[in-house]
């Protein structure tokens, strides 16, 4: 109800809107009546309009409904990414927008789906379905990239999502430190770090290591950046330090800046150094060559000492014969000095940004099916719903 004529002004401030499925016309406005609590969602709905989302997702549908009563399968799975962005949680949090008439008016659609039919829609991709539609789908979100005279880099990263019960496809026993001994996937991702995007994602068994695979992944991401975009540097933490995946990236002359494992081989080669360049009080960094047992060749490493403090948390590993120190040792490919290949890594620490997001804002653990690939194509769609 208006209370006094100046609200009533408010009131003629419409704005034509345009309905993301079609349909005539609408106008909006804001109101003191509480019309909708989702109205925010309009502003993403404008922009699904505007990249020609709707249209990308009809011309890529990979199963025709038969049923006289059946929805899109472009509008169920644009459904379900308007769910997770208003916060839902699980599944059946969809249905908390079912019986709004003003959201279901913006995108033009006579009903919302249920949460059993997202569930149907999920159910329905096999590993050649997620071949088929969502990898074009990315090649058209990575054509709107813009483009980068110096390159990307690009992270590298796994995370946990724990599952409960017994019935998930693939979920295993493996490294879950929050939650020891419970069933998991171990997802990998691939993000571009100045674009905030994550260019390629593995949905994998939870007792996978964090780089297996990883050479056969990177070798999809880049066929899915393909030469339109230069990779400047790859960034990755020390589950990836294995002489195949460095020799890969050597192979395919890729720039690489990776955490090392601290074995007592290395050690012993960390305890020779006589020679730290210093930072500032606390920090000072090394390098050196170095060809462990198994390796065909030298490479080039970079060493970070950082004094303890006892009012501040240090990052790195403790040497028993150093004390005092925690210490950082990073293989790289890169001729640059020890401090800017520092510097370079710390900005990876974007991707852990990313994938903290996509947790505990988006829940994308919290989306699993019994089946594997309906599974990651929930994770995906989340994926999509995150960078559109």
């Amino acid at each position: 109800m208006i209370q006094n004529p100046s609200q009533a002004s408010e009131q003629n401030d419409w704005q034509e809107f345009k309905p993301l499925f079609g349909g005539g016309k609408i106008k909006i406005c804001d109101t003191l009546r509480a019309v909708t609590p989702f109205g925010g969602l309009s502003v993403l709905i404008e922009f699904f309009a505007r990249i020609g989302l709707v249209e990308q997702l009809e011309n890529r549908q990979f199963y025709q409904p038969e049923s006289p009563n059946h929805y899109d399968p472009g509008q169920i799975l644009v459904a379900f990414m308007l769910s997770v962005i208003a916060g839902a949680q699980r599944f059946a949090h969809a249905n908390q927008l079912r019986a709004d008439r003003a959201l279901h008016a913006l995108l033009g659609m006579k009903r919302f789906p249920s949460d059993d039919t997202i569930l149907n829609y999920f159910r329905r991709f096999s590993q050649a379905e997620i071949e088929r539609f969502w990898r074009p789908l990315w090649r058209w979100l990575i054509g709107r990239l813009p483009w980068q005279a110096s390159g990307y880099s690009l992270d590298l990263d796994s995370t946990i999502f724990s599952r409960h019960g017994t019935q998930q496809q693939g979920a295993a026993k493996g490294y879950n430190p929050r939650r020891p001994g419970r069933l998991s996937h171990h997802p990998l991702l691939a993000v571009l770090a100045e674009a905030n995007f994550v260019l390629h994602a593995w949905l994998r068994s939870g007792n996978a290591g964090a780089g297996q695979g990883a050479a056969q992944f990177l070798s999809e991401a880049l066929s899915l950046l393909g030469a339109q975009h230069r990779i400047r540097c790859v960034r990755a933490d020390s589950g990836f330090y294995a002489d195949s995946f460095l020799s890969f990236l050597e192979e395919r002359r890729l720039p690489y800046i990776v955490v090392a494992r601290l074995t007592t081989y290395l050690k012993s080669r960390l305890y020779q150094i006589n020679e730290w360049q210093a930072i500032d009080a606390i920090c000072s960094v090394s390098e050196f060559g170095f060809k462990l047992w198994n390796w065909k060749s030298t490479r080039h490493f970079v060493v970070v000492r950082e004094e303890v403090q006892s009012n501040k948390a240090a990052v790195g590993r403790k040497l028993i014969d150093l004390p005092g120190y925690v210490f950082r040792v990073f293989v790289t490919s890169r001729s640059d000095s020890a401090l800017e290949i520092w510097r370079d890594y710390n900005g990876r620490a974007a991707v852990e940004c990313r994938i903290d997001e996509l947790k505990n804002e988006l829940a994308a653990d919290h989306f699993c099916l019994r089946s594997f690939f309906g599974t990651e194509s929930a994770f995906l769609a989340v994926l999509l719903a995150s960078i559109c």
